[in-house]
Order: structure tokens, then C-alpha cells, then sequence
């Protein structure tokens, strides 16, 4: 955990391959070897900066780690790598860095400790006080003691069958988790409220789930295989959205591998996960490739949205709409109702703000060989075309909307055009 990481590289073809949004062994690998990389320097951030050093309960939590790793490494990759890991350690570290506001919750690296220990399957003793009567073991649940006070765990503590444990619901078909018990499946209370998780779900509420995600996977799987693939290799976790959400689903870098999403029929959930995973495989590239220089500025215009955009959220929405095109493309050639209408319209959009992102002056040598390859796999879905004139008759309606929009926000008219 300890060991030096090594610098990336990422090559023109990955590049490009990543540009298109198609799913590749390449680009997957280099999503997923990025989020690693980057888990373990902020692990090793926290560490270092902890108060204490190399003593005192985080050195022994710390040690704990080390030893179920050199029993079983993987089980050990999967709980420190788990989305909700990069939300608390992100916390941790800024809590840790400011002088004022809440303490860091440094606990929770024992708690990461003993799930390890647990996977791993060592003979292990650790001493850990619950929280509100709750203790999260991240990747398995929580356990409610009957007593309050510190709770000593052993490698005998965790049972599923047991009353006092509550294991993390698994979705249907892979290895993704449905996360209603960690605390930190998403950011604290300063999330916006359409982001709100759920609470804990009922038995009833995880079946709702397990029906919509096996629906979902199954029309991925009969549409586009490859993202299907994709999906499960790059999606650790889904976090269910409260009730009253307006957004349908969202990504957030500390969580990397994590989706949260409100319950939806299956169409409208597969078409959610292929727009949230781009978003997933942009932040990873972004975290070791500069794409563009630009400020923070909300000046474009996105036909997706009502609100000017930064460049940065322009190339996030433009890249994953150019995934759901390419989705919708492919649910229309198997038949699917109402597909042609939606992949006419999303590719529309599309091809709306691509020509503004490709002639970007904060466009790094980088950014613009990513655009082109995005316009490369926009152009190449002239190859089916949807029938009559539907793709005139969206490019027409966004072209209205454009208009639209400038006359709302006349100030930034010029951003709307190339």
C-alpha cells in the first residue's frame, strides 16, 4: 500500500479510444488503474498528516490494514478502493487541514481495518466504538450491538445470519452494491438536496431495486454488450437518491465507481448508467491528462440544460450525450420504442456544441486530439441514419432552442456560436 506509483502515460489510441466513448480493454484499465493510484496517494495523505504519526490508533488501524493484505490483497483492494472510502478520506483530509469546523473522523480508518481483516480472514482483535449504535464495516454492512460502549471485534464478528448484523444489499448479476448503509455513500450535508441518499431501505425497497437494476443490465446486454461489460467492471456501488429527487442519477469524483441514481423504470435506468459512467471515465482521464486550460466561468450554452456551463461541464455533458446517441443508436436497430426519437435528439445536441468545444482557445494539444475523436464518433453515425427526416427535424428543434436560450441570456449570445 505503501509501494511508489508509477507515472501515467496515456497513449494516442487509449486517447482516442476513450474519446469515442466506446468501451475498451485499454481504456477501462486505465479508468480503473487511475482510481486506484489516486485511492492510495490520498490514503497516504491521510496517514501522513493524522495527528500522532507512526503511533497511537491510527498506526495500529494502519497495521491491521497491512496484515490482511499480506494474507489477502484483493479483499483488501476492494474495501479501500470502495467509492464510499473516497468520500471519507477526502473529508478526512480536509478536516485534517482546517483549523476550524469538525474533527476528522479517523475512526473510520478502523473500521475500513477491521473489514479487511474480516475479508481477509484473519485471526485479528480490534476495539471500536460504535456510532449512534451503528458500526459501518465498509463492503459487508454495519453491526448493532445490544450494549452501548466500544465494541471489541474479533474475526468471528461478522455473521450475516446474525440479528445484529445488516449486510450490504448485492445487486443481481455482478458485483455491484446497492449502498444504503454507509455513511459515506455520499458527501455530507452540503450536497445540494437533489442529491440526497435514501435512507436505509426496507426489504420491499431492495426487491423494487434488484427488479429495475436486472431490467436495466438486461437491456444493456441485448442493445450494447460492451457496455454492459463496461458498467459492471467500472460501477462498484449505486446509491439510491431519496425520494423527490429531480435528478435521475449523478457521479461524483470522491466517489469514484459510484452512481447515485433515483428509482426509475429499466429503460430510463440503462440509459442513466451509460451517462453516469462517462462521467466516471472523464474524471479519471482528467485526473492524469490536462484537456483544457480554461477558468470556472459559466458562459456555454448546453442544449441539455437551462444554465450557462462552464467548459468543464460542457465537455462532461457533451461526452456522455455522445454515449446515450451511440446507446440509443443501437437500442433503435434492435427495435426498441421510441429509440430513433431519442438517439435523433441526443445526437442532435450533440452535434449542436461539438463545433464550440473543438475551436476552444484553452484547448490543450491533448483536449483538441479528444474533440476531434469525439466528432469522428459523432460523424460515424451518418452510417444509420434514423429513417425519414427525423435527424433534420431534431437539428431544426435545437436550433430553436438555441435561439432560445440566446435571447434568455443575451449577454453570452456570442458562446452559443462558433
Amino acid at each position: 500500500m505503501t509501494a511508489a506509483l508509477a507515472a501515467f502515460t496515456v497513449p494516442s489510441r487509449t486517447l482516442r479510444a476513450l474519446a469515442s466513448t466506446e468501451p475498451s480493454p485499454e481504456g477501462t484499465r486505465l479508468v480503473r488503474d487511475v482510481r486506484r493510484s489516486k485511492r492510495l496517494v490520498l490514503l497516504r495523505a491521510v496517514l501522513d498528516a493524522a495527528p500522532g504519526g507512526s503511533s497511537g490508533r491510527t498506526a495500529e488501524h494502519w497495521a491491521l490494514l497491512e496484515e490482511a493484505e499480506r494474507h489477502d490483497p484483493a479483499a483488501v483492494r476492494d474495501v479501500l478502493h470502495y467509492p464510499a472510502t473516497g468520500v471519507w478520506a477526502e473529508e478526512t483530509l480536509r478536516r485534517l487541514h482546517a483549523p476550524f469546523g469538525p474533527p476528522p473522523d479517523l475512526a473510520h480508518l478502523g473500521a475500513l481495518a477491521a473489514a479487511a481483516a474480516l475479508r481477509a480472514g484473519i485471526p485479528f482483535t480490534h476495539t471500536l466504538r460504535p456510532v449512534h449504535g451503528r458500526l459501518v464495516l465498509p463492503t459487508l454492512g454495519l453491526l448493532r450491538p445490544d450494549r452501548p460502549g466500544p465494541l471489541v471485534l474479533t474475526e468471528r464478528s461478522w455473521d450475516p445470519g446474525n440479528p445484529a448484523a445488516l449486510p450490504l444489499h448485492a445487486l443481481p448479476g455482478g458485483r455491484t452494491a446497492l449502498d444504503d448503509l454507509d455513511p459515506y455513500r455520499a458527501p455530507g450535508p452540503a450536497q445540494p438536496a437533489p442529491l440526497r441518499p435514501a435512507r436505509r431501505l426496507t426489504p420491499k425497497g431492495h426487491k423494487r431495486w434488484d427488479t429495475q437494476w436486472s431490467g436495466a443490465l438486461t437491456l444493456l446486454q441485448r442493445y450494447d454488450t460492451a457496455r454492459a461489460e463496461e458498467t459492471v467492471q467500472l460501477l462498484r456501488s449505486l446509491v439510491p437518491l431519496a425520494g423527490g429527487s429531480r435528478s435521475s442519477g449523478a457521479t461524483l469524483p470522491a466517489a469514484a465507481g459510484s452512481v447515485l441514481a433515483r428509482a426509475q423504470a429499466p429503460p430510463a435506468l440503462a440509459a442513466t448508467l451509460v451517462h453516469e459512467v462517462q462521467h466516471g471515465k472523464l474524471t479519471a482521464l482528467a485526473d492524469v491528462l490536462t484537456l483544457h486550460t480554461a477558468d470556472a466561468a459559466p458562459r456555454h450554452w448546453a442544449p441539455w440544460r437551462s444554465d450557462p456551463r462552464p467548459l468543464e461541464g460542457l465537455l462532461h455533458g457533451t461526452y456522455a450525450h455522445l454515449a446515450l446517441a451511440g446507446y440509443w443508436q443501437r437500442a433503435a436497430l434492435y427495435g426498441a420504442r421510441g429509440a430513433w426519437a431519442q438517439h435523433a435528439r441526443i445526437r442532435a445536441q450533440v452535434a449542436a456544441v461539438l463545433p464550440t468545444l473543438r475551436a476552444h482557445e484553452r484547448l490543450t494539444t491533448a483536449g483538441r486530439e479528444f474533440t476531434d475523436a469525439m466528432a469522428a464518433a459523432e460523424r460515424a453515425m451518418d452510417e444509420l441514419p434514423p429513417p425519414g427526416d427525423q435527424h433534420a427535424a431534431a437539428r431544426r428543434a435545437v436550433d430553436r432552442e438555441r435561439r432560445a436560450w440566446c435571447e434568455a441570456h443575451p449577454e453570452l449570445a456570442p458562446f452559443a456560436q462558433v
